[in-house]
């Protein structure tokens, strides 16, 4: 790995699921970025582009030429569109937050685009992005999701992450305050 202001930077790769391609986010995907984070299922769990500000196109423009990629080249995390194999639509989002190079942690973040919603995609990519991470050397990856986005939850425990306990009043949503479940992947076990 190469490294910016004394962080790493993870390699660029795409990650081949047997549905899914996950691949940088590019100009073309825009439109169902802006359509996927303005859906009131996402924005009632993911209060994006922060607590109480509507999102807007201007963030799905953001977001796919500067924040993305920046995340990787800032040795922040790496963010990955999940795009479907068969149709080459964007179905969601999936990547590696909150990411402390010292103890080399990371957190899994992913949202589902409405049309993709129901398949097992998000289930799928945080099975290919964990063992990825683990791979990279990472010795703890996790998932937070609000105690009551049983969907998320889902996602966490059938990727083979242990339910670990909750963080109280943890996360700031559009309207008031979530618990998170807290759900961890260590590389022993793998075995």
């Amino acid at each position: 790995m190469t490294t910016t202001q004394g962080r790493p930077i993870l390699p660029s790769v795409i990650l081949k699921t047997e549905h899914l391609r996950l691949r940088a986010f590019v100009e073309d995907d825009i439109d169902d970025v802006y359509t996927s984070c303005t859906d009131p299922e996402l924005q009632r769990w993911i209060p994006i582009p922060s607590p109480g500000v509507p999102y807007t196109r201007e963030d799905a423009e953001a977001w796919c030429r500067e924040v993305a990629p920046g995340m990787r080249t800032g040795g922040e995390g790496q963010q990955w569109a999940m795009v479907e194999h068969e149709t080459g639509r964007l179905v969601g989002s999936i990547g590696l937050v909150r990411t402390l190079w010292t103890a080399m942690t990371t957190e899994i973040g992913y949202w589902v685009s409405p049309w993709g919603r129901g398949r097992g995609y998000a289930t799928e990519a945080t099975v290919a992005v964990s063992r990825w991470a683990i791979g990279q050397g990472f010795q703890r990856v996790e998932i937070k999701a609000a105690t009551d986005n049983s969907g998320s939850r889902r996602v966490a425990e059938r990727s083979g992450l242990s339910f670990e306990g909750v963080e109280r009043s943890a996360m700031p949503l559009h309207e008031g305050r979530a618990d998170l479940a807290v759900y961890g992947l260590l590389p022993a076990d793998l075995l």
